[in-house]
């Protein structure tokens, strides 16, 4: 009978959204985690199967960072997506608002047909509506580009942090082969 060097493995898997994919795999390959699948799931995400040597060394303070790093991670996440979050809130409740005046001006104009002062309060209405309707997507662009400009600095320090992280946890894997 051979003599084969047995290894057993722990196992992880991880979901995360298709565009963090990247950075999710070097992540998790800096505290030492092999990838042995990934799967789409149902919307815009992945599933990353991953797995490590349980006997690993420095296994405690790679835990630890790895953790560390995790909560970085999702950090990084809420804050992209809070660089568009109160845009798009506010961008959908004028929207309905500007298409209450306008349909407003429409029901004036359908709905009292022999009044001339209804009909022209209804084209205004409608007018007003439709221009409402027109300055939303500006803007919600404006109101973006000054929450990026918010944000992004932390956004940097944050990455930053992670690029840290994930340094020392690659240097704990490779202290004992140097």
């Amino acid at each position: 009978m051979q003599d084969r060097d047995f290894v057993s493995y722990e196992y992880k898997t991880v979901t995360v959204k298709a565009n963090q994919q990247t950075k999710a795999i070097d992540m998790y390959e800096a505290f030492g985690w092999e990838i042995t699948g990934t799967t789409p799931t149902v919307v815009d995400g992945l599933t990353i199967s991953l797995k490590r040597d349980r006997k690993q060394k420095h296994k405690q303070e790679l835990t630890k960072l790895e953790r560390q790093a995790e909560d970085l991670f999702n950090t990084l996440d809420g804050l992209q997506r809070a660089k568009t979050m109160g845009a798009s809130i506010f961008a959908y409740i004028f929207g309905v608002i500007a298409t209450l005046v306008l349909g407003g001006g429409m029901c004036l104009v359908m709905l009292m047909q022999n009044s001339i002062p209804a009909f022209v309060g209804g084209i205004i209405l409608g007018i007003i509506g439709i221009a409402l309707c027109a300055v939303n997507y500006p803007i919600y662009k404006k109101i973006t580009v000054n929450k990026t400009k918010q944000v992004l600095p932390i956004i940097d320090d944050n990455e930053e942090k992670l690029a840290n992280l994930l340094e020392k946890g690659n240097d704990l894997l490779h202290a004992d082969l140097i």
